[in-house]
């Protein structure tokens, strides 16, 4: 089991090592500066400033999925931080080589330390998708939020978190073939320190229950006294944030509620970048997109370009672009998906020409719709458009799913670059949809980007 503690420890004694040889390497580069004994002095304690920024506050791999960008970013910020500082001691110790050895120190422990951060944020992040190194998780509340919770983390081993069981004194009625049926309930949460015991749980998630609050504090209490740590999912999860901040009067918390406003002057400079992003590519990809068309031409019999209605921002509808990748013959009826299921990739019959199956399996075909950002229709990131008639069905259907339409369709997504692409849950789709406009940040953008293109080379994970 790779718990979070061990984990942290693993990764203090890595940074610590790492950091050592970085700064070792940076003085044995240049020769002049080994018989400095102020350099030395400099060069031992640029990785123990660099430790104490690191962990002065918490970082972005020690969240429950880190990110690689995340972690690379910041990694660059703490050592250039350590770096100038450095440049700071050097000038006031007066130094041989100030900014000579800065600068060789800010590369080396660069490099070494965002190496090795990464490394081990892959290992880790692999490991923890096999239950021998998962958390084992007992989630107290069998209601509607503790199962899909359950369902969410069985589905999506990537979290590192097993469910072991359920505490609930009143749990629901759960249908046998449902993920969460195959995760017993071990009693109330009176019964939390016997379920420790008895499942090794070195995790617990207090869903919502009905239990009264004091009961659900002293199970909090024995979790600490037990050294097993505790998360919880708060009440209106649907309305916080990213953006939400936690203050406090006197030592009552206070959660501040910051909402996405998508006509916001933050969105308008979105909007803004979009259309000059997707201008650039058009030019610099011309010659590309001038290949891919004749490709096309001469493929099969039809025109160049795909056209379908969509609906955008506020159930605006517009013609959505792409290069063509089916022949126009033996056009099948209209496709209807599976209950809970999207529409997408093949439909009925799979009429995809040779160049059609290429273009789709390197998502070329997507590029006209840089045309669609250009014209203000689409954004490069945003919630994937979906056609009228369905628009309709799953307005019906599916819970908060006009909600998606509070802000430009994308020409990729969160939801996509978590593998919601074709015909997938139309019920998860909506939810990391809704759950990328409540946390919108131009920052969210350029990680899906970055993911789009580790997806397209197939690199994701």
């Amino acid at each position: 089991m790779l718990g979070a503690r061990a984990w942290g420890r693993l990764r203090f004694l890595v940074d610590v090592v790492v950091l050592y040889l970085a700064s070792s390497a940076a003085v044995f580069a240049d020769s002049s500066v080994l018989h400095a004994g102020k350099n030395h002095i400099l060069a031992a304690g640029f990785p123990l400033l660099v430790i104490v920024i690191l962990y002065a506050r918490r970082g972005p791999d020690e969240r429950m999925y880190g990110s690689l960008l995340d972690t690379a970013t910041h990694v660059l910020g703490v050592v250039s931080l350590a770096a100038m500082l450095t440049i700071a001691l050097d000038s006031l110790l007066g130094a041989a080589h100030p900014l000579g050895l800065a600068l060789r120190l800010w590369v080396f422990s660069l490099v070494y330390l965002g190496a090795a951060r990464m490394v081990l944020l892959s290992v880790r992040r692999q490991a923890i998708r096999a239950d021998a190194f998962a958390t084992p998780t007992l989630i107290v509340g069998a209601g509607l939020v503790g199962e899909h919770l359950v369902r969410r983390l069985v589905s999506e081993p990537r979290y590192g978190l097993r469910p072991v069981g359920f505490l609930d004194s009143d749990p629901l009625p759960r249908p046998d073939q449902d993920e969460s049926s195959f995760v017993p309930v071990l009693g109330g949460p009176e019964a939390l320190v016997e379920a420790i015991g008895q499942t090794g749980a070195r995790q617990v998630i207090l869903a919502f229950s009905s239990e009264p609050d004091h009961v659900l504090v002293d199970a909090v209490k024995e979790c600490q006294e037990l050294g097993v740590e505790v998360a919880l999912v708060p009440r209106l999860y649907e309305a916080i944030n990213e953006h939400s901040t936690l203050d406090h009067i006197g030592g009552l918390p206070l959660l501040s509620l910051r909402p996405t406003d998508p006509r916001g002057w933050q969105f308008a400079v979105k909007h803004t970048i979009d259309r000059s992003f997707a201008a650039l590519m058009l030019f610099a990809l011309a010659p590309i997109l001038g290949a891919i068309a004749l490709a096309v031409r001469f493929s099969s019999p039809g025109p160049i370009l795909f056209r379908q209605r969509r609906i955008g921002r506020d159930g605006h509808e517009f013609e959505l672009l792409k290069f063509r990748t089916m022949g126009v013959e033996d056009a099948t009826a209209r496709f209807v998906p599976d209950d809970g299921r999207a529409p997408g990739g093949v439909e009925g019959n799979d009429r995809r020409t040779k160049v059609g199956r290429i273009l789709r399996s390197l998502s070329l075909d997507e590029l006209p719709q840089f045309l669609n950002v250009v014209r203000g229709d689409m954004s490069i990131v945003g919630p994937r458009p979906e056609r009228p008639d369905y628009v309709e069905r799953f307005e019906l259907e599916v819970e908060r799913y006009a909600d998606r339409h509070r802000v430009k369709s994308g020409i990729t997504g969160w939801a996509q670059v978590h593998g919601l692409r074709g015909q997938t849950s139309i019920f998860d789709r909506v939810e990391w949809d809704n759950w990328y406009i409540q946390n919108w940040s131009l920052r969210l953008d350029l990680r899906i980007v970055a993911m789009t293109i580790a997806e397209v080379l197939r690199m994701r994970g």
